[in-house]
Parts: structure tokens; sequence; C-alpha cells
């Protein structure tokens, strides 16, 4: 079926490549209209307790959108200081959609910081405001005549962190598709067949946005989750188109006088095969996403499928026809002698149980900071360049107006606040470990809202122990628990609830796929543990450059101590993804030349060569200055290393030394099933003999 289909994409090149230009040319026209509809995503679920608890607490005492200013660095009650705040607050109380304005000098509520240089400036703005008045705000405040003054709020930060994303993305992305040309064209030997793969990868970047588009109406996407997609459809499109190029070249140097369209017919018959079980598995592994319940989750695995789809449909579809119309220009392989698969590949099968030992212990090591102190927490405007203002304001507001306290965890009690069990409730909050302090909210008259704050900051594990302490107490009334620590309680317990049926999706579905590339039921095991040794691996690396900060001068970043809460969720995804591909580049061949060493000596050249290549597209996330997209990039890129030359270069060979027959090993009944659903088929009985010149 697969030669057919290559076949057919060669004879109607031009109706193919029509086809694609169509969809491109949408994509780009409707595609683009995406970054018009782009929105916060949240990443919990809108019933998890802390969102209904925050939800409860807006209604008892709504509370429109924040901005915060602090005015520092002169002394706060300086005249001509006092004069310029006072005039700036005047001037925003007569703003329309301003609901109220707190300072130092002409209301209640000002507060004076640490250092007795700075002071705090509160503005309340209606729900509902248009984004022109939060603007007017910030410039107005701006205007105070003052050594220093930061304006932000949680709005402005998000608006900060999708600009910041926008930003990055434009850089990471055009850096990468550069450098990606110019080793393209240094791997393939010429401008022309350089463009193929780059070709394949804009249409699958293209068609995708317009995939994206459409699921706006679906469901909430972000700056990030278009980012991470959009890199991901690159870096896959790249590898397919590598793979068939490279099985095309060296199926017209066994057989120069044979037409391309039968050229092109066995290289789909071979590497079409590896192309396509790769992007199932890899789509498999996104789609594991959906069983979290999280908004940003459910969008990256919908947008990553969809990539990886679209990329998989591009090697098997445009590819195969750019092929056929450049073929003159793509030139012969060059023999490579010093490939590096190939020779870690008989370094490990001449020592293979010192090597596999060696391996595995170093990749467990390697893990081990992930495993016994990795900080898990939301990532708020520390996520920003240290340079932002939103990032510099919550530092401050933390360090002089809030004495590095915790953030409080918000407690709503469904009874009256006078009651005297609502009274007993709260001596009981004071006496639990942690809490350092339980103040009711004033006003409230049919329920109460208890802000309790714990010891340690907002995210920490003693804040975390108050959540889970309150939530057990099982008061007479009904109780929710709010507030940041609350929200990452809910998300890691989300998380872990759902992550074995993630876990079981990826599994069989990946199993499953091996199988029946393979026709073993131990080579899919075998790959399993082999993904999840990168993955610890990779996690471990992460842990010591971003929350320990041993990369920050290199890597241009300052640590906020933690990893953000969703990179594990989703480097889960991508690397068993990544490594999976890899794998089975690997696989097919050493299951068609039934040798291991002669099947990484045949596709070994391609992966290394797939393997750059996507390692520069993800590297461009290390371009930008969003934390979180920093931790992706470096991740991924060490994933790659690691599982390109010491795990398939080294591992594999070794174990697969050491099990040597037991490799193929499947039960008798899975083994008669395999020979009956999938034969093995001469690829020459499949091609036509007779053939048109012109084709």
């Amino acid at each position: 079926m697969l030669a057919d289909l290559g076949r057919w994409c060669a004879r109607r090149r031009w109706p193919v490549l029509g086809a694609w230009l169509v969809l491109v040319v949408a994509g780009l026209v409707l595609g683009g209209q995406v970054f018009d509809r782009l929105t916060t995503a949240d990443s919990l679920r809108p019933d998890a307790e802390s969102q209904l608890a925050d939800r409860r607490a807006g209604q008892l005492q709504p509370e429109g959108p924040m901005i915060v200013a602090v005015v520092g660095g002169r002394d706060v009650y300086d005249p001509a200081l006092v004069a310029a705040v006072t005039a700036v607050t005047g001037e925003i109380r007569g703003m329309d959609g301003v609901a109220e304005v707190e300072d130092l000098y002409g209301a209640p509520g000002g507060r004076i910081g640490a250092d007795n240089r700075s002071s705090l400036i509160r503005v309340e703005l209606e729900k509902g405001h248009e984004e022109q008045v939060e603007d007017a705000v910030v410039a107005a405040l701006h205007r105070i005549d003052a050594p220093e003054v930061l304006v932000s709020g949680e709005d402005l930060a998000e608006r900060a962190f999708e600009e910041q994303a926008v930003a990055d993305a434009a850089l990471g992305e055009s850096v990468a598709i550069v450098v990606l040309l110019g080793l393209l064209v240094l791997i393939l030997g010429g401008f022309v067949a350089g463009l193929i793969p780059l070709a394949a990868a804009l249409a699958t970047v293209s068609v995708t946005l317009l995939g994206l588009f459409g699921m706006t109406a679906l469901t909430g996407v972000s700056q990030f989750t278009v980012n991470v997609v959009t890199l991901l459809g690159i870096g896959l499109a790249v590898d397919y188109a590598l793979l068939v190029i490279a099985r095309f070249r060296e199926e017209r140097s066994a057989d120069s006088g044979a037409v391309v369209a039968e050229l092109i017919a066995r290289t789909t018959a071979t590497a079409g095969h590896t192309v396509l079980i790769s992007g199932l598995a890899v789509a498999a592994t996104m789609l594991g996403l959906t069983v979290f319940a999280e908004p940003l989750l459910g969008a990256m695995a919908l947008g990553g499928a969809v990539a990886v789809l679209l990329a998989t449909v591009a090697g098997l579809t445009a590819v195969p026809a750019l092929i056929a119309v450049a073929h003159r220009r793509i030139k012969p392989p060059r023999p490579s002698r010093r490939a590096l698969l190939p020779r870690l590949a008989a370094f490990a099968q001449s020592r293979p149980g010192p090597v596999a030992l060696a391996v595995t212990a170093g990749l467990l090591v390697l893990s081990l900071p992930f495993v016994f102190g990795v900080n898990l927490e939301n990532s708020d405007a520390r996520a920003l360049p240290a340079s932002a203002e939103a990032r510099r304001l919550q530092e401050v507001v933390q360090r002089d107006f809030s004495s590095g306290q915790a953030d409080p965890v918000v407690v709503v009690v469904g009874a009256d606040p006078a009651g005297a069990e609502v009274r007993d409730f709260m001596d009981r909050l004071n006496t639990l470990d942690g809490v350092l302090r339980v103040q009711p909210r004033p006003d409230i008259a049919s329920a109460a809202v208890i802000d309790v704050t714990p010891e340690g900051d907002s995210g920490g594990e003693p804040s975390r122990d108050v959540v889970r302490a309150i939530r057990e107490l099982d008061p007479p009334f009904p109780v929710l628990v709010g507030g940041a620590a609350a929200e990452l309680v809910d998300y890691r317990d989300s998380v872990a609830a759902r992550f074995p049926v993630a876990l079981l999706i990826v599994l069989l579905s990946t199993a499953v796929l091996l199988f029946v590339l393979t026709g073993s039921v131990v080579i899919p095991l075998k790959a399993l543990a082999m993904n999840a040794l990168t993955l610890l691996a990779t996690l471990g690396a992460l842990v010591v450059v971003f929350q320990w900060g041993l990369g920050d001068t290199v890597l241009g970043f300052e640590s906020w101590g933690a990893i953000d809460v969703t990179t594990p969720v989703l480097l889960f995804v991508f690397v068993f993804g990544l490594s999976m591909d890899y794998e089975v580049f690997l696989l097919a061949r050493i299951k068609e030349e039934g040798d291991v060493r002669a099947g990484i000596a045949k596709s070994g050249p391609v992966v290394t060569a797939a393997a750059l290549c996507i390692g520069v597209v993800f590297l461009g996330f290390l371009l930008g200055d969003l934390i979180a997209v920093k931790e992706i990039g470096f991740a991924m890129a060490v994933a790659l290393l690691l599982d390109v030359t010491v795990v398939r270069g080294l591992l594999l060979p070794a174990v697969m030394a050491l099990l040597g027959e037991w490799n193929w090993w499947a039960p008798a009944p899975l083994r008669r099933l395999h020979e009956r659903l999938l034969p093995t088929r001469d690829l020459q009985a499949r091609t036509d003999p007779v053939e048109v010149a012109s084709h």
C-alpha cells in the first residue's frame, strides 16, 4: 500500500504539491489568525477545589483586577514625592473603569516598605474593563517623579508573558530555520536537496496553525502551546524527510537504471513504513496528555497530535512528490567511515555486559536529583526574565511589603461567621502546624472567608502541608480551600491520579506499534525501559541546571529555585515520543538487515543527522527569555543527546547482544497473528517492472 502511495505521489507530483500549496496558503491566511485568538489557558481544571474556592471568595467579596505599583528611591514623606503621587492617584480615581485607589497619602491601606524609602499603591479596576484602562493607569503611574516606579498586576503579568512568548518564538524559530537550512545543505550535499525537508517542515507548521485555529473554537489555546507545537512539527517533519531522502539515495545507488517513480515506490515501502509507525507512536504519546483534565495539557495534546500527524502525512506525500521533482539535484550518499553510531555499536557489542551496566548505572545516577530533590511549583512572574518589570515588582513586594511571607491559604466557610462553630474552627486553624496567622476578612455576612498565612513560601512544602491539614479537619459545615498553595496541591494531585492511565495509554500504544514493526514482545518492553531511563536522566539534568541554577550564567536566566510543575508532564510525552521516533528508525532497519550492527550502520547516519537537526530546533527555545520555555528546550536537547549517543549507540546494541535470539521472542499465538496479518513480502515483487521513462 505504501509503495503504491509513493508511486502515485511520484506520478502525480504536481497535483500533490498543488494540494499542499492550497493547504499552506489556507494555513497562512486563516491559521495566521490564531494569534488573535490566543488566550491564557488555565493549567488547572475548573472543577478543582481551589478554583471553586477562589470563585466563591470572589462572589462573597467581589474584587476587580488589581494593578500594584511600588514607588521607591526617595523619602516617602518628601513633599515633592507626596505631591507627585497625590496628583497621579487623583487623576487615576477620575478614570472610567477604575473602582478604587489606595495609596499612602490619600486613602487608607497605603503601606511603607521595609526599607522606609518605598510605598505601595493599589488600583482596583472594575470587572469587564477594557485593556485601554489598564494601559492608561500604567502610563499614569509611570509618570510619578521618583527614582524607581515598578508597575504590574496579574493581568499585566499575563500580558507580559504572552508578549515575551511571541518575541521568543519569533527569535527562536527564525534562527533555528536559518541554522537548520545550513545543516540540511551540508548533510544532503546541495541547496535544493536541503530545501526539501525545510519545505516539508514549513508546510507542516502552516497547516498545523490552521488546525490550531480550528481548535480555538473548542478550547483555549495559549502562545506557549503554539510555540511548542510548531517547533515539534518542524523537528518531526525534518526527521521524516531526512529518512525518506536517505532511503531514496540508497535505492538509486543500488539500482541506478530504475525510473524515479519505482525508486520512490521502494522508498515509501521501506522508509515510508518506518515514518508511518513512528508518526503513529509519537501521536499516541501526545494523545496520552488528553487523560489529564487540565486545559493547558489538553490543548497541548491535541495540537501536538495534529502536528505529528501532519508531519507524517507530509513525509509520505509531499516529500516523495518533491523528490520526484528535484531528484536530479539530490546527490548520491557519501561513504561514512567515521559514523558515530556504528562505532559506538561495535564497541558496545564487543563488551555488552559492562557497557549495559555502566550506561544504566550512569543514567540512574543522573536521575537522582529529580527523584530525590525536585521542587515543582507553578510559574508566575518569576518565569519572566529577571529584568522584566512584573518579576521585579513581585520580588520587591515579597521582600519589602510581605516580609517574605507566603501568600495566604484562602478558606471559604459556608456558615455564619459569627457562629460558635466557625469560631471553634478558626481556633483549630490557629493550632495547625506551620500556620503563622489566621485572619477572617471583614464585612461578609452570609459566609466566612479566612486568610491563613503558612510558614515558608507560597508553593513550598509547609504551605502545601497546611492546605492538606485544613482539608482533613472535617468541620460540620462546607469548607473550600483555595489560594496559590492549594492550586499547586490540586494540580499535583490531579496529575498523580491520572498519570497511571496516561502511562498505560502511552505504553500500550507504543508496545503495539513496535510489535507490529518487529513481531517481538521483548523489543517493545526493552524500548520502553530505555525511554524511561532517558526521561529520568533528562529530568535530573534539568533539576541541576534550572532548579539549582548551575547553568544560569551560560543559558542567560536567573533561577527561581523550582521547576515549572507542567514541565515534567510535557517532557514525559515529548521525550517518550521522540525517543520512540529514533527507536523505530533503528529497529526497522535492524529488522530489515537481520543484523544489529548492519542495521545501525545503515540507519545510524540518518538518525544522527535527524537528531542534530531537531536538536537545533529545540535549542531555539534557549534563545528566548521565558524560563519555562528554556526548560523545555534544554531538556529536549539533553534528551536527544543522551538518547542518540548513550542509549541508542551503546545501551541498545549492548542489550540486544546480551539477549540474542530472545530479542525477537513472542508467544506462539501472537507470532502467528503477526505472520498472518503482516507477512514478509518481497519489495521488488511490489514494484511494476513496466514504467514510462518520463516518470
